[in-house]
């Protein structure tokens, strides 16, 4: 007789803060962004700042991924459907590639127009340079704030939360790039600034690439030792092997895991499926679950397996 448990599970994924607040917090942070923007533009014109430009070209970047996000989000709590069996989920993670590579797009450009205006550097007017970028820090930390106070366990939330964070940056190397230039009469010192700057984006970039792929490559998520949870299902009483376990993560906040688990014969197969559902779930936060449990059976010894020096038949499920 064959026992083939199945758990699928319950699928918590949850948040802190319900979606619903994160939009909020989201759309908050865009109205401000959007509104210094339209005027760091009008301010970066007439003092010729290349690191103002870039801030202001940051923010327009930010802007579109706080758009982004709100889009993947809108999209990503839209219910399974047809051949779409876990919905639209992994939009957000598309969200936060798509990010990442934006701030790598901006680091190159930024790079390469610093390189430039460190050989032949414009005249930049120090002042507007300082104030603007003194009240951009206000506005940009106040929007960061906004974004914190969403669920950053979220790819997509981080990855906009990455392009503020690093415009505040931006703006607190621009005011002190605007003050040398005041005090020292310096203007090279904005294109170090913008230096800088491309080097956070490039950071922050490659860390939104990085957890990105290991989602799409269907890494177990980070913090998870795959190792470890193999020990712990094979210590299980009754368990005598785990075939075919496979951890991943469908989106942020969203681990799967699946295998095939050979016990005794002597086992409850669904109560020990239940156990291992619930050791899952709360000593790793694995809440979806597809565990395929079987018995062992002996298999008939072959007669010609009794001569001298013959090694027993292995062990086959039933």
């Amino acid at each position: 007789m064959h026992d083939h448990d199945h758990d699928h599970g319950t699928h918590s994924h949850s948040h802190a803060i319900s979606p619903d607040a994160d939009r909020r917090w989201l759309i908050a942070a865009l109205g401000l962004i959007v509104a210094f923007m339209i005027g760091e533009v009008v301010v970066g014109l007439l003092a010729e700042s290349l690191a103002l430009l870039s801030d202001a070209a940051h923010m327009l970047t930010d802007a579109a991924a706080i758009v982004l996000a709100l889009v993947a989000m809108r999209l990503a709590a839209r219910p399974a459907k047809g051949n779409f069996t876990f919905g639209l989920r992994r939009v957000e993670i598309l969200s936060a590639q798509l990010n990442g590579i934006t701030l790598w797009v901006l680091a190159a450009v930024f790079v390469v127009e610093a390189v430039a205006r460190f050989r032949n550097p414009p005249d930049v007017e120090g002042g507007l340079v300082l104030v603007t970028a003194v009240v951009g820090i206000g506005v940009n930390a106040l929007a960061t704030w906004f974004l914190s106070r969403a669920d950053r366990r979220s790819l997509n939330v981080e990855g906009a939360f990455q392009h503020l964070l690093n415009d505040l940056f931006a703006f607190i190397a621009t005011a002190v790039a605007g003050a040398v230039v005041l005090l020292t009469g310096w203007v090279r010192a904005d294109a170090v600034a913008t230096l800088l700057v491309a080097l956070s984006m490039a950071y922050a970039g490659w860390g939104l690439l990085r957890d990105s792929w290991r989602v799409f490559l269907e890494a177990a998520p980070r913090g998870l030792d795959v190792e470890k949870i193999d020990g712990d299902l094979h210590a299980v009483e009754g368990v005598v092997d785990v075939h075919d376990l496979h951890v991943w993560e469908v989106t942020s906040g969203f681990p799967n895991l699946s295998a095939h688990l050979l016990l005794a014969n002597d086992q409850d197969c669904h109560a020990r499926r239940e156990q291992i559902a619930g050791l899952l779930a709360d000593r790793y936060g694995i809440h979806h679950t597809t565990l395929q449990v079987d018995h062992y059976q002996e298999p008939l010894i072959d007669p010609a397996a009794l001569r001298p020096g013959a090694r027993p038949a292995d062990r086959t499920p039933h």
